[in-house]
């Protein structure tokens, strides 16, 4: 059941309130929510720097299913959570020995012995959105951890994880002995375009649990459409010489195989400022999205993917030449889909002080995707917006993005109580239905914040 709005806005009201912590911090996280296995041991310090001192991903190999087949998913994460978690343990700092007592450290045995380490001050782990049974791998696990050690558990969203990742990126690179207390970037407010196999949001970020939703997808994913027409344009000897399902990175390396490929792209509008179909060497070419309703708060990519197969249909013996034309336009026009909308948000009032777009999840890690942002910004006269791409190990789901952002929250004063429930749709947006972030059950607040 929704709590009451009165309730979720008190609650993001206090959760502003809260003195932000100074002390170092660490934390093991646990991310499970898709066919990624993950764990992570982060510490923060207190100039507001980060070390990442453990973190290791196993993807499952849905090779035979050409995609997500979330039974074997959650039986990868069975099987290989445990040993990541075992793993993590070895590499816990050292404990001084001087401050060393039970509430502080664990016994770790090592090829050295047994070593006194520093127990992490809490768990982080993805309570959602995502495949329930898979999130309750990761959880459950949290939960025992957190029992056994007698520390407290923190439930993450994984979407506001995604947002906030160029934050971590920004502490990672500071340097831990400086004297000075560094500032995360980006500051909010920000926008923040989340991309992925089963997301597509344009988000304005305002604050740590106020991220308003402009624009989302009413019907495939970009990283669905993406990886779709890559099982469609795709040679079937390309198809079966992949290690994993990654078909969207395949897609990008045989649509532009050099190492530092030429895009040749400069963004073209009509009278009225959008994008129309641009003609190819070939008969066909592929129509923009909602081409009659193009001020729509929306996106919608299934159009796209429709197109590519009949174009292929066309064909059955079609060359390689060909299928490489027929990549870049489908990436080219999802691209553009997704830039119209930011510019359409770059166009109200309330988002004119943002000065800087993140981009983040699996699809973020395309580079003919970056390209082609920074060209229609700048053509459209915002040359001075930051667009800000975390590396790509760091793009796809990885359990040092939920670290980070339980650190953010663990600081903001939240924890998660033990009888928290997996979420499969869990909405990052406090105007949603659901309530957003701190929407959910199971929060618990400490007002008292060690400085």
């Amino acid at each position: 059941m929704r709590p009451s709005c009165l309730l979720i806005r008190r609650a993001y009201a206090s959760s502003k309130a809260v003195c932000q912590q100074r002390r170092q911090l660490l934390t093991l996280a646990i991310e499970t929510s898709c066919d990624d296995t993950s764990v992570a041991l982060l510490e923060k310090h207190p100039n507001n720097s980060a070390t990442l001192h453990f973190h290791e991903k196993i993807t499952c190999d849905n090779r035979e299913w050409e995609g997500v087949n979330p039974l074997s998913a959650h039986i990868s994460h069975q099987e290989t959570l445990s040993a990541l978690v075992k793993q993590a343990l070895q590499k816990l700092p050292v404990q001084r020995p001087a401050i060393a007592h039970i509430g502080n450290s664990l016994l770790v045995p090592t090829k050295y012995g047994t070593e006194t380490r520093r127990k992490p001050d809490f768990i982080a782990v993805t309570r959602g959105p995502g495949m329930r049974s898979n999130l309750n791998t990761g959880l459950d696990t949290a939960k025992g951890l957190a029992v056994a050690w007698q520390i407290p558990l923190l439930g993450v969203n994984h979407m506001q994880a995604h947002a906030l990742t160029p934050r971590l990126v920004s502490a990672l690179e500071m340097d831990s002995t400086a004297g000075l207390n560094g500032d995360h970037s980006p500051a909010f407010p920000f926008l923040s375009l989340l991309v992925s196999g089963g997301h597509t949001m344009l988000v304005h970020s305002r604050d740590l649990c106020d991220h308003e939703i402009l624009a989302s997808s009413s019907d495939l994913a970009i990283g669905n459409l993406v990886d779709k027409a890559a099982r469609d344009i795709l040679p079937a000897s390309t198809i079966k010489a992949t290690s994993d399902v990654m078909y969207g990175r395949t897609l990008e390396k045989f649509a532009f195989p050099e190492e530092k490929p030429d895009y040749n792209y400069r963004p073209v509008f009509n009278n009225k400022g959008n994008f129309e179909r641009l003609p190819t060497a070939y008969e066909r070419s592929l129509g923009v999205p909602f081409v009659l309703k193009p001020y729509e708060m929306e996106y919608s990519f299934s159009g796209i993917g429709a197109e590519v197969r009949r174009w292929m249909d066309s064909k059955p013996d079609m060359d390689n030449v060909e299928r490489q034309v027929i990549a870049r336009e489908a990436m080219r026009v999802a691209f553009e889909h997704l830039a119209s909308r930011v510019l359409l948000a770059l166009s109200k009032d309330n988002v004119k002080d943002v000065k800087s777009l993140v981009v983040s999840g699996g699809v973020a890690s395309n580079q003919y995707l970056k390209h082609i942002l920074r060209q229609v910004l700048d053509a459209r006269g915002f040359e001075q917006m930051a667009l800000v791409f975390p590396p790509p190990k760091l793009c796809t789901d990885n359990a040092a993005m939920i670290a980070w952002t339980g650190i953010e929250m663990y600081e903001a004063g939240w924890r998660t109580n033990l009888d928290a429930l997996a979420i499969n749709r869990w909405s990052i947006d406090p105007r949603a239905e659901d309530g957003g972030i701190l929407g959910c059950s199971s929060w618990a607040r400490e007002e008292k914040v060690l400085l």
